[in-house]
């Protein structure tokens, strides 16, 4: 489903050359669930903006479902974001003016689907997520774990088969973040892909696969990465 190979990527500050991906290469299989681990500045949020084709490599080759990234316009690329990945972010980003079922039909709005189709689709996900009696509530009147459903059910509506969860229970407490992380557990038994980023090594455990990130390198496991 994703396959990466020889990835690199370097930023410019001031002075300073920051390698954030180093000959990074890595294969994800359709419906698996991979967790990329590492601390903050280690590369993963690089790598998952390549992933998510929000930036593009400096060198390297990345398949996305058989698309080779690199070929790609501006407006393929926009077109593979909006129906090949489903986003969830930590922040939410949600809109607070509207409801959760207007959060969720929004990306599909610019999918062209019909106002008919926009809502049953929301509708469906925000059932899919345990949230069918919460539709008409504003993110202020849900919890932190509500709207990170809220949002998962957005990545889901646009019946993207890959998911890319960036630190989902970043902002959230235990209980909540445990209740986050079993719905993600269960999506990974329905066909979907989940790439879940985190610095959190209890969370990347419930993962079928942990990719661990040092100084923009991956390892297959901690001990390899701990003596980077």
């Amino acid at each position: 489903m994703l396959r990466l190979e020889h990835i690199f990527k370097t930023y410019y500050v001031g002075d300073e050359t920051v390698h954030a991906l180093d000959d990074a290469s890595l294969h994800i299989k359709p419906n698996e669930f991979v967790a990329i681990c590492g601390p903050s500045g280690s590369g993963k949020t690089t790598l998952m903006n390549v992933m998510g084709c929000l930036d593009l490599p400096d060198s390297g080759s990345y398949v996305l479902d058989g698309v080779d990234i690199a070929e790609c316009t501006d407006k393929e690329l926009s077109l593979i974001r909006s129906e090949k990945i489903g986003f969830v972010f930590q922040q939410f980003n949600l809109l607070d003016s509207m409801s959760a079922l207007e959060n969720v039909e929004l990306p599909l709005i610019y999918q062209r689907h019909s106002q008919r189709e926009r809502i049953e689709r929301a509708k469906l996900a925000l059932d899919q997520v345990g949230l069918g009696n919460r539709m008409q509530h504003r993110p202020s009147q849900l919890s932190g774990g509500q709207q990170q459903r809220v949002a998962i059910a957005r990545a889901l509506a646009s019946n993207s088969r890959v998911i890319l969860a960036d630190e989902p229970t970043g902002n959230l407490d235990s209980k909540s973040g445990n209740d986050i992380m079993r719905l993600i557990d269960k999506l990974s038994e329905q066909n979907y892909t989940i790439v879940l980023i985190t610095h959190n090594d209890d969370v990347a455990r419930l993962a079928q696969r942990i990719v661990y990130v040092r100084d923009g390198r991956l390892f297959d496991t901690l001990e390899e990465a701990d003596a980077v």
